[in-house]
């Protein structure tokens, strides 16, 4: 039987992190299982914390959003520590594609006897990041921007706020010229933002990479070009069913080390929280973390 550490984040998703443990906590423990509750004061403690869980041998849950899961995911990429998620952010966007059910039933289901299956990790470098690991992906330019608005944004929350910040950025957003590196060849590109994926999801429920799976080994790289700012906004619609790769001012680019740099200071954000400047390099981690999920997932590649 699995012994769990939950680390919590209390203010994710307005304070409901607490609330959405208790009836998964209360399911694993009537299961036979135990399970301890570990409550961080920072992204940094809250990596502190999944290591020490981790060591001393214990599965450790996320209980939060996208900013939790990548933070606590990302501390124990390369440990051989089994990782589960509690969504209770705004986003949940890793959550989704790995298929967590949101029934706490169902949910606690899945972290006592799910398989714990090797997924990617991305590696973040640059000079404010000195090699950390997140889990879905690392976006710079305007989302970079729309996210910084979310985060900070007192009078809404979930999806509102996403698409306030995302009105805010594009209407004041000037195209950005960028050099994205791919595996040593240089792409040189202006536009609105350039998105390195592991997972297919981001910006609460957006389909930005619909192609990208998690365990492939590689990261698609999404690069939305230069377009008039109301065909930018119908694009962002069709972030929804993924439908915007169809858009010639759309290119998508696969490899396994991206480098992202700008002509001007451009933000760069990664998992919803992480928010530094840009360049930046990130690297795929094949295989390096243990996750419980269900089975099948559909952002895993067919191979698996």
């Amino acid at each position: 039987m699995r012994q769990f550490t939950a680390v919590v984040n209390p203010t994710a998703g307005s304070s409901s992190g607490t609330a959405a443990l208790l009836p998964v906590a209360r399911l694993l423990r009537e299961a036979g299982a135990e399970i301890d509750t570990q409550y961080s004061r920072s992204l940094e403690h809250a990596r502190e914390l999944a290591r020490r869980a981790g060591e001393a041998g214990r599965a450790v849950l996320a209980v939060g959003g996208d900013g939790m899961a990548g933070c606590v995911g990302g501390a124990l990429s390369g440990t051989g520590t089994e990782f589960g998620l509690v969504p209770a952010g705004r986003g949940n966007d890793f959550a989704r594609a790995l298929g967590m059910p949101s029934d706490p039933g169902e949910l606690a289901g899945v972290l006592l006897r799910g398989p714990a299956r090797p997924i990617d990790t991305i590696e973040v470098s640059s000079a404010v990041h000195d090699g950390i690991s997140v889990l879905g992906s690392v976006y710079a330019g305007v989302d970079a921007v729309a996210n910084r608005h979310a985060n900070t944004s007192r009078l809404l929350r979930g999806a509102a706020s996403y698409y306030a910040g995302g009105l805010r950025a594009v209407t004041a957003w000037r195209p950005a010229s960028y050099r994205i590196t791919v595996d040593g060849v240089l792409h040189e590109r202006r536009g609105y933002t350039v998105v390195a994926a592991n997972s297919g999801f981001y910006g609460f429920n957006r389909r930005i990479a619909p192609g990208a799976r998690v365990d492939d080994g590689s990261l698609d790289v999404v690069v939305i070009h230069d377009a008039p700012k109301r065909l930018f906004f119908a694009m962002m619609n069709e972030l929804k069913t993924g439908a915007h790769v169809r858009r010639p001012q759309v290119e998508i680019l696969s490899g396994r080390e991206i480098r992202i740099e700008a002509e001007r200071p451009l933000p760069y954000g990664a998992d919803g929280e992480v928010d530094a400047a840009l360049p930046v390099t990130v690297r795929v981690q094949p295989g390096a973390l243990r996750v419980l999920c269900p089975e099948p997932v559909p952002e895993f590649s067919s191979r698996r």
